[in-house]
C-alpha cells in the first residue's frame, strides 16, 4: 500500500521557560514587567521546566498555561525527570519531555532511527556506499538581516557580514559569527550542541541562546559588554557572555 505521509527530521524553535515559582502573582507581575520584549516572542511555542517542582498534583498547570497565553506566550509541553509528570501534560493536551537533556536526546534519536527503518523501503543491488560528510558548508550573508527574516544554517556554522536587525532570527546548528550589529535573536546550538558559541562584533542582541539555554536582553547590558565585541557559550548549563579583548 502507498504511503500516505512521511516521516522527517524537523527542526522547531521552541524555547525552554524554567518555571521558579508557581505563584501565579508574582508570574503576573514579572510578565507585566517584560511585556515589550515578550512581545518580540508572540506566539512563539514555549516549553516549561517543571524541574523545582516535585509534586504534579501541587501544580495548576491550567492556570499557568492561561496566564501565559494572556501574553500570547504557548505552553506546548512540560519538561520533568518524572514521568509522572507525562498525565499531567496529557490533561491538558500538550507534550512531555524527559529530562536530563542527554536522556532526551538519546530518545529522540533512538525513536527517529525506528521510524526512518520502518519506513524506508529494500533497494535492490545497492551501491557501494560512499563516504558521506555529514558537515554542511558554512553560511555565509553578505547583507543586512531585516526585521522578519529568519536564517538558518542547517547542521554547520552561519557568519553574517552585516546588521541584524530588531525583530530578525539568526539560527545555527553550529557556531554563531555576527561582524555587524546584533540587534535581533541568535540561536546557536540549534540541533542541542552545547559546545555552540555565539559571538557578536556588537552585542545589542534581544535575545541569545545555545542549545536551547536562553537569556532576552530586558535592561541594557553593562558598558564593558553593551556594543562591544562579546561571546555567548554554555559553562555548566549556564549562559555565559564574555567579552572578547583584542590584542
Amino acid at each position: 500500500m502507498k504511503a500516505a505521509f512521511n516521516v522527517k527530521s524537523g527542526r522547531l524553535d521552541v524555547l525552554s521557560l524554567q518555571l521558579l515559582t508557581d505563584n501565579l502573582t508574582l508570574i503576573n507581575k514579572e510578565l507585566q514587567q517584560r511585556t515589550e520584549r515578550f512581545g518580540n516572542l508572540r506566539n512563539m511555542p514555549f516549553t516549561l521546566d517543571m524541574h523545582r517542582f516535585n509534586n504534579p498534583d501541587m501544580v495548576d498547570l491550567g492556570k499557568l498555561i492561561a496566564l501565559f497565553a494572556r501574553y500570547n506566550l504557548r505552553i506546548v509541553a512540560i519538561r520533568h525527570a518524572d514521568e509522572a509528570w507525562a498525565h499531567l501534560a496529557s490533561e491538558f493536551g500538550i507534550g512531555f519531555g524527559v529530562l536530563p537533556e542527554e536522556q532526551a536526546h538519546s530518545w529522540v534519536k533512538a525513536a527517529g532511527k525506528a521510524i526512518t527503518e520502518q519506513n524506508e523501503e529494500p533497494v535492490p543491488n545497492p551501491a557501494k556506499p560512499q563516504e558521506v560528510n555529514s558537515v554542511s558548508p558554512t553560511l555565509i550573508i553578505n547583507r543586512t538581516v531585516r526585521t522578519g527574516q529568519q536564517i538558518y544554517a542547517e547542521k554547520g556554522d552561519l557568519i553574517v557580514m552585516g546588521l541584524v536587525s530588531e525583530g530578525a532570527e539568526i539560527i545555527a546548528d553550529g557556531n554563531i559569527h555576527v561582524y555587524g550589529p546584533l540587534r535581533g535573536r541568535a540561536l546557536a546550538g540549534a540541533a542541542g550542541n552545547k559546545e555552540s558559541r555565539i559571538f557578536a562584533q556588537s552585542m545589542q542582541a534581544e535575545l541569545v541562546s545555545v542549545a536551547g539555554i536562553y537569556r532576552i536582553f530586558d535592561q541594557q547590558l553593562p558598558a564593558h559588554l553593551d556594543s562591544q565585541p562579546v561571546q555567548t557559550y554554555l559553562q555548566d548549563d549556564r549562559l555565559i557572555l564574555s567579552a572578547i579583548h583584542g590584542h
